[in-house]
């Protein structure tokens, strides 16, 4: 059975920097990687396509909260169940306020090492809800007459047939 290939968008403000988060991403095999420039080109592609995880930028033209609600806001987008990891310069009380409302998972301060941020990716992926099964009863057990249960009920003796 194949396993799944997560999709990860990537917008930050850098080209380098996104070239590098890009070429760093891309090495894990389970990880399809999508880099924009744009938060138009990522909300389009976002329409057509499920996106896993994005990773985002709070340095820059469109702040990583301002994304992120703009994102989950938009109804075009049909699947809003996607994780956000933003990278940011520095933490202060307004940007872990603005985090928390606006539904970011993660904050990394940069700079950081681009292998961490495959191993925050992976684990942000690793947590994804799995799919919930519809509950079945379990139907009650037919005991042969020559078969005696250990655990639960005894069957109920057959009469014999004359």
């Amino acid at each position: 059975m194949a396993s799944h290939t997560a999709v990860v968008a990537i917008l930050v403000s850098n080209p380098a920097l996104s070239a590098l988060l890009v070429a760093t991403l891309a090495s894990s095999p389970t990880l399809r990687i999508r880099p924009f420039v744009s938060q138009l080109a990522l909300s389009t592609y976002m329409r057509l396509a499920p996106v896993d995880l994005v990773v985002c930028d709070f340095d820059g033209d469109t702040p990583a909260d301002r994304l992120t609600r703009d994102l989950r806001a938009d109804l075009a987008i049909e699947h809003t169940a996607f994780r956000v990891i933003a990278l940011a310069s520095r933490i202060d009380a307004a940007i872990k306020t603005a985090s928390l409302q606006a539904g970011i998972d993660e904050i990394i301060v940069k700079p950081m090492s681009p292998r961490y941020l495959l191993e925050r990716v992976l684990s942000r992926l690793s947590r994804r809800a799995a799919p919930s099964a519809p509950l079945r009863r379990p139907t009650p057990l037919q005991w042969p007459a020559n078969v005696i249960p250990l655990f639960g009920q005894a069957p109920q003796p057959q009469s014999p047939t004359t």
